[in-house]
Formats: C-alpha cells, sequence, structure tokens
C-alpha cells in the first residue's frame, strides 16, 4: 500500500507561480521599516598607542628649542653605501662619521679615501681584526653581523657588543698612533666590508696637508675633559678638609642647538550640498566625513612621528642609544640590555609581529610577559615595563624590524611630543577644520590640518633595538 509520502506529487514551477501571496514579503518590508545603522566603520584604525602616550608639549611660535649642555661630538654615526652590481662603494662624505674626521669637508680628499677602500666578505665565525694586534684598517661594514669580543678578569671570552649594516670599527686607524685593537672583531653571520688600510690613508693625508690637520685638531678636541656622556666637564672638589683653593667653573651650552619646527599633515574634505541637506538623519553626514578624515590623519600623524626622517623617532635616536640584537629574533637578553641604556624607561613600542617573536623567545626559555594596566587595559611588560604595539614601526621585506624604548615628559629629560593648542577654528588639540567655501558645482570644502612634532630632549631618552627578525623560523 502506498504511503501519503509516495502519493504527494511535488508541485510543478507554474503551479507555484500561481499561489497566491498571502503576506507582505520581507524585501518589501525593509522599504519602509527604520533599521538600525551603525556609524561608519573604518578598517584602518589602530591602537595608536604611541600619541596617547606622549606627554604633549605647547608649542607656541611652533618652534621648539632643545637647549643642551656642550657635548663633545664622538662621530658615532653610520656610513651609507651605494651598489653597483655586487660591487660596493662608500659614499666619500659619510667618512665624515669617523670620529676624527667629522666636519671635514674636503670632497676631492675624501673621494680619494673612498677610492681606496677595499671590498672584502668574510664567512660566519671569520676572524676580522684580532685583539692585541695594530690597528692598521678602518673596517666599514657593509651588510652582516660583527661581534666585538673582549677578554673578561679571569681570562674568558665576553662579547662587547655587536656592529651591523652601517657601523664601523677601527676608526683611530687614522690618528697619530692607532694603538692595538682592544677587541676581536668576528663575523657572525656571512660580512660584506669595506676596509680602508692605514698606509692609503698616509698616503692620501701627505696630499692634503688639510687633512691631517683637521684630524690632529680632532684628536686635540677629543683629549679636552668630559664626563662619559661626552659633555664638557664641570670642576668639582669633594672630601677634602681644610681650606683649599676650590675650583672655578661654568656650564657650558651649545651654540647651536636643535630646533624642532611643528610639521603639518592636511586633506580637504568635500561634501556635496545636497547630501548635506537631504540625507543628515538620523546621522550627520559632514560629522561622520569629519571623523572618519581625522581618524586617517591621526594615523599619518603617528606613522610620521615614527618614520619621518626630519624627526621620527626611528632616524633621531642617537647612535650609541642603538644596539642589534645578538641572535635574530628579540629576546630576553636584547631587552635587558635595551632596558639597561636608560634610566626610568616607561615603555617599549614595537610591531604586533616583533611582539609575537619575542613571545617566541620567551616560551623557548619558559619565561613569560609580565603584565601592566594602561588606563584599563592589561598590555604585556618586560621587568615591569609595558610593551605597546605600535603598527607604524616597519617590517623589511627580509623580515626584520626595530623596538623602541623611551623615557617620556620633560621633566624626565625624555621624549615628548610637540604641538600648538589654540589655534583658529580648532576642532581637536593641535587640529583645525577651516570652512573654504562652496564652489559652482555645489561642494562644501574643508581644511583640516594637524601640527605636530617630536623631539628628544637628551641622547639616552630613546633607544632602539635593530635588526630583529619577526618571521617564524622552524626549529
Amino acid at each position: 500500500m502506498a504511503t501519503a509520502a509516495h502519493r504527494q506529487q511535488p508541485e510543478q514551477p507554474e503551479q507555484q507561480a500561481a499561489r497566491a501571496q498571502l503576506s507582505l514579503g520581507i524585501d518589501a518590508a525593509r522599504n519602509l521599516a527604520t533599521t538600525t545603522k551603525s556609524v561608519p566603520q573604518m578598517q584602518g584604525l589602530s591602537s595608536r598607542w604611541l600619541l596617547r602616550m606622549l606627554p604633549w608639549v605647547e608649542v607656541k611660535g611652533g618652534t621648539y628649542r632643545v637647549n643642551r649642555r656642550l657635548a663633545y661630538e664622538v662621530g658615532d654615526g653610520r656610513v651609507t653605501f651605494v651598489q653597483d652590481g655586487a660591487a660596493v662603494r662608500v659614499v666619500p662624505a659619510e667618512l665624515g662619521e669617523l670620529p676624527l674626521l667629522r666636519g671635514f669637508h674636503d670632497g676631492e680628499a675624501l673621494r680619494a679615501l673612498a677610492e681606496r677602500c677595499g671590498q672584502y666578505e668574510y664567512a660566519p665565525g671569520e676572524v676580522i681584526a684580532e685583539r692585541g694586534r695594530p690597528v692598521d684598517h678602518v673596517y666599514l661594514i657593509v651588510r652582516g653581523k660583527v661581534e666585538k669580543a673582549g677578554t673578561g678578569k679571569y681570562g674568558e671570552e665576553i662579547r662587547r657588543g655587536v656592529l651591523a649594516d652601517g657601523g664601523f670599527f677601527g676608526a683611530e686607524a687614522v690618528a697619530d698612533e692607532p694603538g692595538a685593537w682592544e677587541f676581536t672583531a668576528r663575523a657572525m653571520t656571512a660580512c660584506t666590508v669595506l676596509a680602508l688600510p692605514r698606509a692609503a690613508y698616509e698616503e692620501v693625508a701627505g696630499r692634503h696637508q688639510r687633512l691631517r690637520a683637521h684630524v690632529r685638531q680632532r684628536q686635540a678636541e677629543q683629549a679636552r675633559p668630559r664626563n662619559r656622556k661626552g659633555e664638557a666637564n664641570i670642576d668639582l672638589a669633594a672630601g677634602h678638609t681644610g681650606e683649599p683653593v676650590l675650583p672655578a667653573t661654568f656650564v657650558d651650552y651649545e651654540l647651536a642647538p636643535r630646533e624642532y619646527e611643528l610639521s603639518v599633515a592636511q586633506t580637504v574634505l568635500r561634501v556635496h550640498t545636497r547630501v548635506a541637506d537631504l540625507y543628515n538623519d538620523p546621522m550627520d553626514q559632514v560629522e561622520q566625513q569629519l571623523r572618519l578624515t581625522i581618524e586617517a590623519l591621526r594615523e599619518r600623524q603617528e606613522s610620521e612621528l615614527v618614520n619621518n626622517r626630519e624627526f621620527g623617532l626611528l632616524h633621531n635616536a642617537d647612535h650609541s642609544q642603538r644596539i642589534s640584537t645578538h641572535s635574530g629574533p628579540p629576546t630576553p637578553d636584547d631587552m635587558d640590555e635595551l632596558l639597561s641604556m636608560r634610566r626610568g624607561t616607561k615603555a617599549f613600542f614595537a610591531h604586533p609581529r616583533a611582539i609575537s617573536a619575542l613571545a617566541r623567545e620567551c616560551n623557548k626559555r619558559g619565561l613569560s610577559f609580565d603584565s601592566a594596566d594602561m588606563g584599563g587595559h592589561p598590555v604585556p611588560a618586560w621587568r615591569g615595563v609595558p610593551i605597546l604595539p605600535c603598527g607604524k614601526i616597519p617590517v623589511s621585506d627580509e623580515g626584520t624590524s626595530s623596538i623602541l624604548a623611551m623615557r617620556l615628559g620633560e621633566d624626565a629629560q625624555g621624549v615628548v611630543g610637540l604641538r600648538q593648542t589654540g589655534i583658529p577654528d580648532e576642532y581637536e588639540p593641535g587640529l583645525n577644520v577651516r570652512f573654504m567655501g562652496i564652489n559652482d558645482q555645489a561642494l562644501i570644502s574643508y581644511l583640516v590640518s594637524t601640527y605636530y612634532s617630536a623631539a628628544v630632549l637628551v641622547p639616552d631618552a630613546l633607544g632602539v633595538l635593530e635588526n630583529v627578525e619577526v618571521f617564524h623560523t622552524p626549529s
């Protein structure tokens, strides 16, 4: 006997079409309904911890001057190279980064020195310079990592530092008495190095007496009394008895202090009058357009504070405050060394991938991050110092990035943000929105501008851990 299911035949398409609609369809009903809407969303937003953490200093007049005690420049910078196929040459003017050549501008002599630099390749573990032997070359690191190995108190080998791309050692080879190597320089990775022999320098100096005179003048300047930070000494007396004659002194200042001018990020926002007139309920279209525009400007502002070549923090960190990772990925040892280079570090800033790489290295050692509370937000911390994400710190194609460590605030002689408030048509602190009129196409225009910069008050306020490998390497 056939079941009811077997007896029921499926409807044909013409039968379905013939059925009468008994109620209003959903699509039609939505045309009359008031929907619940969100404000326009934006994927390009970030936490912008750097903008939130920077103490902002009011800059009236648009320029901020950083006055410091007189410091004797030591020229501990970086050198730049140009590549022609496999051949590499140093930019002649970059030789002025060597301590004894700082301030020397004779292009002909510098070109002659640059032409006499030989190119060498070193394999990992190969010795470039050996401790105790005479300093007879200036070595310029084109690419790779070089460790400086010394001898400890009990004869054990210790690592005295790591140099990477753009670094140099053996600059004293151009001095009158170069002395001997105080460390052994050994390639940690495959390295490309340019080397300037002392004999080549003597040859060039013999034909350019201004070069030799400049080097001797710089040697005399470096012999002046200075403290461990390179500042001119303040003569004091302590621990004396009786009535000795006390030393007389004064505090000397830099004659040409650094000045920071406020930078600007701007755009013109255009809104059609028809949109502003007819489609402002329930949300103000101009207000929403302006909100998203300001968010984009703030994102660009933070990016400039990190990457701008004039005032960006990555480019304005003193070279004595830059260190390289010892192995590649960021390790707890690297973070401790970066932390030890300054007093009162208030925050680390790192790309999220760098934070992840550090977490992997901690996991390998059975360690974990501390936790810090930042305005109600729990964030990872190292030794109690918060590690804040900053996606504006770049990650190179090779998978390397940097980690910033900084002391903050004017009172702490740290890093400060610069802005001017009270500007005309101010909409937010340091940001204004100015009506520009309506054109013949019925477009309303608003000029949106924000003014900002950043200053590092003393060199050790900002440190950078460089060559941080963030890509995961299978073990």
